[in-house]
């Protein structure tokens, strides 16, 4: 290993010590940062970071046009940080490798087609009830609450107080934890799936609030591919660029809830730090992006909340 190829493992170290110390996961991109490094040493690279130095190894490893700007937009970030140290860093482009394709637009779901989509999900497991209450119920708590579905997922019967109405968020994006109160409607629906699981694994050794048939904590991948399936059931996945995803209920709620202040005619600006403590978000902008980067979004919601009944109830 050269002097630059260790000089920089040792920056990569400590630059993700300090993200991950500043509340962030940051596995992805530590993941990236040493698959750099190891291309550093492996190719006898004497530095400094350079523009070619960072696009070689993103082409390395992704082939396809577009395919690697997050990954180099990681790369970066961590040059602004190197440049500290050695001055002879280049300052990197951050548009010199742009994203294929925008990120599709989250697919706001009206009233009628959530109703269709929990009772798709309720009813499409007739020899196994508790999968189809189970995933109707994660459905309705994405849907009133914001939750990521992540966050869902990893409640434990400890976190959710039925008799006070509110979610303890452990675990965090940001490892942050949250309060999380539940509407009334939101808080019987857990109450009835509860008595449900407790009948069906009556001495569950898990933790977890969500249970598999197997009585086990219930993985991400069994809601993806069962909220899929009761999407393509209740029909939602036809003429549609792309079928909704969990996290678009996410988007669902936030929109909404700013739909419905605009239409009681509150400042907007000023409730979103409100809903971004709701949330959970780190920064403001992570909530005003659904102001501004989904203002067509925001529109529609209203239009979908409002227009068919004439006004908020």
């Amino acid at each position: 290993m050269n002097d630059f190829a260790g000089f920089l493992a040792d920056k990569v170290d400590a630059y993700i010590q300090l993200r991950q110390s500043l509340g962030y996961r940051f596995r992805k991109q530590a993941a990236t940062l040493r698959a750099f490094g190891r291309f550093v040493t492996q190719g006898a690279h004497g530095g400094p970071l350079t523009q070619e130095l960072a696009l070689a190894f993103v082409r390395t490893r992704h082939v396809r046009p577009g395919h690697g700007a997050v990954p180099y937009g990681v790369i970066v970030r961590f040059a602004e940080y190197l440049a500290v140290f050695d001055s002879r860093t280049d300052r990197l482009d951050p548009r010199a490798l742009p994203r294929a394709r925008a990120m599709p637009a989250p697919r706001i779901l009206d009233d009628g087609e959530l109703a269709q989509l929990l009772a798709a999900a309720r009813d499409g497991s007739p020899w196994h009830p508790l999968r189809g209450v189970t995933l109707s119920t994660i459905i309705g708590l994405l849907a009133s609450t914001g939750l990521r579905s992540g966050e869902a997922l990893r409640l434990d019967c400890a976190d959710v107080d039925l008799a006070r109405g509110q979610l303890q968020i452990r675990q965090t994006k940001f490892r942050k934890d949250r309060l999380v109160p539940v509407h009334p409607s939101t808080r019987e629906a857990l109450r009835a799936y509860a008595a449900a699981r407790d009948r069906a694994f009556p001495r569950s050794a898990s933790p977890a609030f969500f249970l598999s048939l197997r009585g086990r904590r219930l993985a991400p991948t069994c809601l993806t591919t069962g909220f899929r399936q009761a999407a393509t059931r209740a029909g939602l996945d036809r003429g549609v660029p792309r079928p909704p995803r969990p996290h678009d209920l996410r988007h669902r709620f936030a929109v909404t809830r700013l739909a419905r202040w605009h239409h009681e005619g509150v400042d907007v600006q000023r409730r979103l730090p409100l809903l971004a403590t709701y949330l959970g978000h780190a920064r403001y902008s992570d909530t005003a992006y659904y102001v501004t980067g989904t203002a067509e979004l925001l529109g529609m919601a209203a239009e979908r909340a409002f227009g068919r009944s004439g006004g908020a109830s």
